[in-house]
């Protein structure tokens, strides 16, 4: 079967979520829909149709006559991400162990730590942060909830910011790939308490690095 091609609507999509975790769109910044457009080489319509897609994810805000702003985040706002992300990734670990998923359907979540060793081992921290991405997502995946992927994919890049410029401020995180292995450990043994709460322990203890780092450096502007 012939594979759809991507539509300019979603190549925008792609592009304007590169600018904004890379900072060539800044937190804060404003920009008009037709100099977005012009940077993209592109219509304003696959922009329009992106920049809806990205404000419904918490990215940005458009703005009527104004044009579209890049929402900044506040350490408020993380650590109430992170509550709502705490119980719902969870509540997948917890429903990915009572569903007895083979060795072969958790092959992608073992993947993920495997490299998430690597990357540290290598101290490849930009690597670490794309297993770690893979891991969560596989993991909400596994627990077969589709109202909480919605969810999770919305907060999801949310926390992408957040992590992409504190990472280097914050310890390297192999507790982060220890906790992750016990998880999968869990899952796979069928330990549904377990794998829920020490994948919220986990989560929590994540909140309060990232949160910290965000108050103590006063970083208000990801």
């Amino acid at each position: 079967m012939t594979e759809k091609p991507i539509s300019n609507a979603l190549r925008a999509l792609a592009k304007l979520r590169e600018m904004i975790f890379a900072g060539d769109l800044p937190a804060g910044s404003n920009h008009l829909e037709t100099e977005l457009a012009a940077q993209l080489n592109m219509s304003r319509t696959p922009v329009r149709e992106a920049l809806l897609m990205l404000e419904g994810q918490g990215l940005l805000e458009l703005q009527p006559r104004k044009g579209v702003r890049i929402l900044p985040i506040s350490p408020r706002d993380m650590a109430d991400i992170y509550d709502v992300l705490t119980e719902l990734e969870s509540l997948s670990a917890e429903q990915a162990a009572k569903a007895g998923h083979s060795d072969s359907a958790l092959a992608l979540l073992e993947a993920a730590i495997d490299d998430m060793d690597k990357a540290i081992a290598a101290g490849d921290l930009d690597a670490w942060s794309e297993a770690d991405d893979r891991f969560h997502k596989e993991l909400v995946q596994l627990g077969g909830n589709g109202r909480v992927k919605a969810i999770v994919d919305m907060m999801s890049d949310q926390v992408r910011r957040a992590r992409a410029i504190t990472l280097a401020l914050r310890p390297l995180p192999t507790k982060s790939n220890d906790d992750h292995r016990k998880v999968f450990q869990a899952i796979k043994d069928g330990q549904a308490n377990m794998a829920r709460d020490t994948h919220r322990a986990h989560r929590c203890h994540a909140k309060e690095i990232i949160v910290g780092v965000l108050e103590k450096h006063r970083l208000r502007f990801i």
